[in-house]
């Protein structure tokens, strides 16, 4: 067994369950670092990332409290591509470099840890993990849970759903599967996996 704690990615498309599953892991007393919601922090906190902000968008990018505009990024890297790019090359490293320093924290206390993250697979940061569990649910369901906790139509959903990889490819890059579609527990799929983890692997 590793002397320090495996580092397991939890990825799945939009509206998978991916954080109710990580807030079961959380219950059994296993850490999660929620990559996205750091992403936001770092995004309106990071004096490096403001500066990188202001090069790509101008100062346009920055609202009347002084913080980042997300939605002005946003429709900005909607459209244009080569932005998105230079966007994710500046706020993907600061998230490694902060998962980094978090998971040192924690390595020796834990037999592992998670790392939440919509886009492991697309940044490319699965390949520093030891494993990774996928969450998958059906199209039809995923789509239905975004409507309802977005507030936004079908259309809107499946636009975000084309800027991810699919859920096939994302169920066969993965070492671990976790079905959230209401057929099998919930609880009972993160309790199997969390004995096999904790006796490492």
């Amino acid at each position: 067994m590793s002397k320090y704690a495996l580092k397991v990615g939890v990825t799945g498309g939009i509206g998978s369950g991916k954080t109710t599953v990580c807030r079961i892991f959380e219950s059994l007393g296993v850490p999660v670092y929620y990559a996205d919601d750091r992403a936001r922090t770092l995004l309106n906190t990071d004096a490096d990332i403001h500066c990188g902000l202001k090069a790509i968008f101008s100062e346009r990018v920055f609202g009347a409290d002084g913080r980042p505009d997300r939605k002005y990024i946003a429709s900005v890297v909607f459209e244009d591509k080569e932005k998105l790019a230079k966007l994710n090359d500046l706020i993907h490293p600061a998230v490694g470099a902060d998962w980094e320093a978090w998971y040192s924290n924690r390595k020796a206390d834990y037999p592992y840890v998670l790392k939440e993250a919509a886009l492991l697979f697309e940044s490319g940061s699965y390949r520093k993990l030891d494993r990774v569990i996928c969450v998958a649910a059906p199209e039809s369901l995923r789509i239905e849970r975004v409507v309802k906790r977005d507030g936004v139509d079908e259309s809107a959903v499946r636009s975000r759903m084309k800027n991810q990889l699919s859920q096939e490819l994302k169920i066969s890059l993965s070492h671990h599967l976790i079905k959230n579609d209401g057929t099998l527990s919930l609880i009972k799929q993160v309790v199997l996996l969390h004995r096999q983890l904790s006796k490492g692997g």
